[in-house]
């Protein structure tokens, strides 16, 4: 009989291979091949668009969306992440972590393009939106829309946070006092009071003081990254041949698909970069710009930013220092070992740091998603204060659970809650990519004319009265 363990890595191993990563390619490619390849082809668009200022003084800009999403974004992923994908399927996942990010930022295009159609206005006239709303607008399946709110709640109040937690915990296995029975839950239950005490209301300062550390340890992490691949110039090459030799050793990757570099690297890119998982649209539909199409442009580069910048930042630090490439030194401790090849000491402490705040403010940030999802089911108005005070001591309460779990659970948990939303997300923008595609057309015919895009909904279709914000 299997244990709980074994069944979630069976569903996940399952659910990965042949269902998402067969739903995500079709989908990407398709989003690909019908905006021809508008992740590559207007990647100069989207740069321009990121510094315009938003239509309306005080409003949402497309930079402070993206940064909201990024944020969510980039966290313990863009470490752990791929070092377990590395460790577990090999270097060849760098690879299929690459080309799915490409492939998959169409897809980002595609979702948050959508969300900014079908956003709603408050009775301030501020937007919000999300897969919810175009689900529940879009293609007038509210029991949908509830489902997928479902599993966002599941996958960034559970299974995410969860997993946050253990890959802080875990960047202290190499200390000296770490001791695998109680320095988990001490960990656990320091982190989980911190949580629950900025949640209730306390903690601004810190959440503040973290939100601006955050962006600084981002860009030092790359810095840091690019002093170790520059000591080891020399196996540059040699680690680049190792990275795609690995990718096409097919013999190996059909052999044991399920846990291949091939799997292991789209696992984990998902996992980071959340390109089609429906979490981005969320803020993408508070961004007050003059057409639909700017976010979605917008919003492939912070799918290039997470994966392209920060997940290859790791990887080629790792890989070129030449450490031996372990299933025992998977996650926090191969970055750790590799780190320190070049700064001695500091370097693992520099990771636990990097650690404790990219996993703060992802615990954090992870639950603005989840408060969109719980207003969406309350109705569309903000449940009520005592039912978030008790929600929110639950969030940290499973935060404290997070970091006493095993790698496995933690791993699967997260996998597997990211892909039932996926799984709802993907096909859903595929019935309504031809509105997005639409949109760009328009977009873009705006431009070729000289002048500044502005959206009307009757210019794809649209009727009257039909987007309520737009309208």
């Amino acid at each position: 009989m299997l244990d709980p363990i074994s069944i979630l890595n069976l569903i996940d191993d399952v659910m990965y291979f042949p269902i998402l990563i067969i739903v995500m390619a079709i989908a990407g490619l398709y989003f690909t091949f019908k905006t021809r390849g508008v992740q590559i082809r207007l990647f100069g668009e989207s740069l321009r668009i990121l510094l315009e200022p938003p239509d309306k003084e005080g409003a949402v800009s497309s930079l402070q969306a993206m940064l909201v999403s990024t944020a969510s974004r980039v966290g313990t992923g863009n470490i752990i992440g791929v070092s377990t994908a590395i460790c577990l399927g090999g270097p060849g996942a760098c690879f299929w972590m690459w080309l799915m990010c490409i492939i998959g930022a169409s897809s980002a295009f595609i979702e948050s393009t959508l969300a900014q159609i079908y956003k709603q206005k408050d009775h301030k006239g501020h937007a919000y939106g999300g897969p919810a709303y175009y689900i529940e607008h879009g293609l007038s399946k509210p029991k949908l829309a509830v489902l997928f709110c479902i599993f966002l709640i599941l996958t960034y109040a559970v299974g995410f946070n969860m997993l946050c937690s253990f890959n802080l915990q875990s960047t202290f296995i190499d200390y000296s006092f770490y001791n695998p029975t109680t320095t988990p839950v001490i960990i656990g239950a320091i982190l989980a009071i911190l949580t629950g005490y900025c949640l209730l209301g306390g903690g601004k300062r810190i959440i503040k003081i973290t939100s601006t550390v955050v962006p600084f340890m981002g860009i030092s992490y790359v810095i840091i990254a690019l002093i170790v691949i520059i000591f080891n110039i020399y196996y540059v090459p040699s680690m680049f041949e190792l990275i795609l030799k690995d990718a096409f050793d097919f013999t190996s990757i059909f052999g044991g698909l399920a846990g291949s570099c091939m799997v292991y690297g789209i696992k984990r890119g998902l996992f980071s970069n959340e390109a089609g998982v429906g979490s981005a649209p969320n803020a993408s539909a508070s961004a007050n710009v003059s057409h639909p199409a700017k976010q979605g442009l917008v919003q492939t580069l912070s799918v290039y930013i997470d994966t392209l910048l920060l997940c290859t930042a790791t990887a080629l630090m790792c890989l070129s220092t030449g450490i031996p490439i372990t299933p025992a030194v998977s996650g926090a401790p191969y970055v750790q070992n590799a780190i320190g090849s070049v700064f001695g000491p500091i370097g693992p402490i520099f990771i636990t740091v990097a650690m404790v705040l990219f996993a703060f403010t992802t615990l954090i940030g992870n639950l603005y998603y989840v408060d969109n999802a719980l207003i969406f089911l309350n109705g569309k108005t903000k449940p009520s204060e005592k039912f978030m005070r008790i929600f929110h001591v639950c969030c940290a309460f499973i935060v404290f659970i997070g970091a006493t779990i095993s790698m496995d659970a933690a791993w699967a948990m997260a996998d597997i809650t990211m892909g039932g939303m996926t799984l709802i997300n993907l096909p859903v923008c595929m019935l309504l990519g031809k509105i997005a595609i639409d949109c760009l057309k328009d977009y873009e015919k705006q431009r070729k004319m000289g002048q500044e895009p502005v959206f009307k909904a009757e210019s794809i279709g649209f009727e009257k009265g039909e987007l309520d914000f737009w309208d």
